[in-house]
Parts: structure tokens; sequence; C-alpha cells
């Protein structure tokens, strides 16, 4: 999907109401989080509306936009405003697979990561790269999309799309991870479209039409989409999106580096 995502990026903020719309509840909850983190990061950050909105929370922490894709780091660049740059406050920008990320152990406050990791088949080795990266007490904060992810599509035969991952198995995720007092919550975003085409065009524009709608051939869209279209309600055909977000933190260590138990003594 690297190809897909690197072609997308004059285009990606075209379609990327989800985005912008999932990014905007993230944030929201960080209304309620007392942190003042030294170093932030945006994981998958495409155009960079997430490292935007954290660089105006938290103006003094080192912005960091991390993407896999060169183009969307060229839009991240393209995007960030000339003040920002003569100031030295625009995004450094870290061209990087999640699984691997160019950063010491413990760099991070805050990591950010949203509808990015459930494009890995399994998350759980970028989960764990982000624990390593996060300082202890350091936060991580995401969104995914679940399981009910195009229902309609699935309900009307879809042979190939796309599975994601279930709250709960992303809730163990953090856990084996290293992750402490994770908290996960879930909800539908439901978008009407009034034809196959706004779907498959905004896919197209996201770059993630083959990674979430799978291989078909004609003869199979054409039974798919015209068994969706019977699920018309009022006049127009439903897409839902189920979203998961999480947040967690990075705990101290129970175990040092050679398997003995940390024991901690605290006065009274």
């Amino acid at each position: 999907m690297k190809a897909d995502f690197s072609r997308a990026a004059a285009s990606y903020d075209e379609a990327a109401v989800l985005a912008r719309e999932t990014g905007r509840r993230m944030a929201q909850r960080l209304d309620y989080v007392k942190i003042a983190p030294r170093r932030i990061a945006d994981v998958g950050c495409a155009t960079g509306d997430g490292i935007r909105e954290l660089q105006r929370r938290y103006p003094a922490a080192l912005p960091l936009a991390v993407d896999y894709a060169r183009p969307m780091l060229a839009a991240v660049k393209a995007r960030t405003a000339l003040f920002s740059r003569i100031a030295g406050r625009a995004p450094r920008l870290v061209n990087a697979d999640a699984r691997r990320l160019p950063l010491a152990d413990g760099a991070l406050g805050l990591a950010w990561s949203n509808l990015m990791l459930h494009w890995l088949d399994d998350p759980l080795p970028a989960l764990r790269e982000l624990h390593r990266v996060l300082e202890v007490g350091g936060l991580l904060m995401f969104s995914m999309l679940g399981p009910d992810t195009l229902k309609e599509l699935r309900a009307a035969g879809a042979p190939a799309l796309r599975a994601f991952h279930d709250m709960h198995d992303l809730g163990d995720m953090l856990v084996a991870a290293g992750f402490a007092d994770a908290v996960m919550d879930m909800e539908m975003v439901e978008f009407a479209y009034a034809s196959p085409r706004g779907l498959l065009r905004d896919q197209r524009l996201l770059g993630v039409r083959d990674g979430m709608l799978g291989a078909m051939d004609f003869r199979t869209a054409r039974r798919v989409l015209r068994a969706w279209a019977t699920q018309r309600r009022a006049g127009r055909l439903p897409a839902t999106f189920e979203v998961v977000y999480g947040h967690a933190w990075k705990a101290a260590p129970n175990l040092a580096a050679d398997g003995r138990a940390i024991v901690r003594f605290r006065q009274p």
C-alpha cells in the first residue's frame, strides 16, 4: 500500500473527512489529560493535521511528523506556515515505518496515531515500538478502524474486504506491548452516498481503495455493488465506519534489564 499512499498525497485532503473528524475527537480527549510533553510525534501523519493540532496544544514541545510515504511528508512541509519555518517551529519530518522508528528509547512524551495502525496486518510490533520510544509516564493516543467498518459491503458479499481488529483484542495487544491503564471506546460513523461511485472515489483519493476493498474482478464488483444498492435508505447508500479510540500510558518497569524485580520504597 505504500505506493498507493504516496500517490494519494496530492488528493488526500479532499477526501479525508473521517480522519479530520476522528482527529478532532481525539484532540477533545486531550482536554482531560494533564501532560507537558517535551517531544511529540504524529505517527502516520499523512498531510499533517494531527501534528499541527498537537503543536497548537503543546507549543513548547519538539514536533515530529512521521510517515513512511515521502510525498505525505512533503505535503506536511508545504502546509507549514512560512512564519513557523522561519521561527524554527516547523515539524521535523521523519520518513519511517511505525514498526522501526529511528528514535531513541524514551524519546517521546506523547505519541499520536490517527487511523493508521489498522493498515498493519499485526499492530502489535508497532505498539511495542511505540512503547519503546515513549518515556516513562508518556502517553499513546490512537484511533483505528474496527471490524464493523463497511458492514454494508460485507453483507453484500464483498469477498476480500479488509478485516480489522476488535476493540478487546487491541486492548490485549496494548497490555502485551507493555502499556498500562489502557482505555478503549468506540463509535459508529455513518456516511451516505448517492451512488457506489462516491465511496470508490473517496477510497481512491485516500490511497486505500485496494487495501480496504481488496481485489474484485468486474463481475464480482458488479454483483456486490448491486446488492449494496438494495440497502438504500431515503435514496442514499449507507457506509458505516467503526472507529476505535484508545489511549494508554508507559508505566515504570517492574523488571530490570537483567530480569531482577524492581522494588520501590516511598517515604510516608
